[in-house]
């Protein structure tokens, strides 16, 4: 099962339905953490779940976090402005234990990596818009099975993988 990840598009409509129709039919589910700064009827948003980012003044009734299921895993998704998590992951990683999810996915400094900690997964996209610390724009396909979930980073302008960024943890033991 594959999910599409992306994250601090800030406006930009075609590269997102770039993104969008180059994965669409192969992925489970499509997910957006936020700063889109796009209503929340877009037709580029059509089919994503997603959250309120801190510069999306043009959808005010987007929810600033939401827990989706998506086949047999918990997925907390989250801005991360709100959870400063500029500053550090700390509070981040108090709330994703709070939900109980296995995955959280999370945008705002635009910095894309993963890393897992007591189990669960943090996702960072990156940006499709202006990344920070490299140079290319990502976003991230999630492959998840029994055993393993499996992140990986890809260039908005190719669709290739950025390789040193690709990562591959084991499941919890109680999925």
């Amino acid at each position: 099962m594959k999910v599409l990840i992306v994250s601090d598009s800030h406006g930009y409509r075609e590269e997102l339905q770039q993104v969008k129709e180059r994965h669409q039919h192969e992925v489970e589910r499509m997910i957006h953490c936020g700063d889109c700064e796009l209503t929340a009827d877009a037709k580029e948003m059509a089919g994503f779940v997603v959250v309120k980012g801190n510069m999306d003044y043009a959808a005010p009734d987007l929810p600033t976090e939401a827990i989706e299921l998506i086949g047999d895993a918990c997925f907390y998704i989250t801005h991360g402005h709100l959870l400063n998590v500029k500053e550090s992951l700390v509070s981040l990683t108090y709330r994703t234990e709070e939900t109980g999810a296995e995955v959280a996915c999370f945008g705002h400094s635009h910095v894309a990596h993963c890393f897992e900690t007591n189990g669960t997964i943090y996702i960072n996209p990156g940006s499709l818009r202006l990344p920070r610390e490299r140079t290319e724009k990502t976003y991230v396909l999630c492959d998840i099975d029994d055993q393993y979930i499996t992140v990986h980073y890809l260039t908005l302008e190719t669709g290739e993988e950025v390789t040193d960024l690709q990562r591959q943890f084991p499941r919890k033991a109680n999925v």
